[in-house]
């Protein structure tokens, strides 16, 4: 498990004195403002922001001692971290960064669906990409009915598919 985790990617400037958007990776954009210390890109330089707005799909922040556009753009692309022990999950709950590349296996049969490569955080609730051996994408939603069983440690997520679920 990595020492940092990804919370949010600056995807572009907003407004000329140097505010930027960012995409959360979090449930709540609130909780941004909670870490005593944010890290930034490859390096984890740290930093401070402070949230300015939250809009559908994405929030706006102030860089700590970043006034203008020009110096914004420097940032685009870059990601927000913070240390994985600063961040207390609640009970069945994890960082997407440590589902992504987990098995995914039918929790009746033990069959191999394939490896989770992303998770598309939709209303109202996530959904599971899953890449198969053979390169196809399938897809499940987070709902109890399907979703089983997450073992981390085991590098596991047991689904239930609901019928014509993987159908073509």
């Amino acid at each position: 498990m990595e020492k940092y985790i990804a919370i949010a990617k600056f995807t572009k400037t907003q407004g000329l004195k140097g505010e930027l958007r960012a995409q959360t990776y979090c449930d709540d954009p609130h909780i941004l403002e909670e870490f005593k210390q944010l890290y930034l890109g490859e390096n984890k330089t740290p930093i401070k922001i402070s949230l300015h707005g939250i809009r559908k799909g994405f929030v706006i922040l102030w860089v700590e001692d970043i006034d203008n556009i020009v110096a914004a753009e420097n940032l685009i692309g870059e990601f927000l971290y913070v240390l994985r022990e600063d961040f207390q999950l609640p009970e069945n709950t994890w960082f997407i960064a440590d589902l992504i590349g987990l098995t995914v296996v039918d929790a009746d049969n033990g069959e191999v669906y394939g490896k989770v490569e992303e998770i598309l955080q939709t209303a109202p609730k996530d959904v599971y990409v899953i890449m198969t051996e053979d390169r196809r994408q399938l897809m499940f939603p987070s709902i109890p009915e399907v979703l089983i069983d997450t073992d981390i440690a085991a590098g596991i997520i047991k689904i239930r598919p609901l019928e014509g679920l993987f159908n073509e």
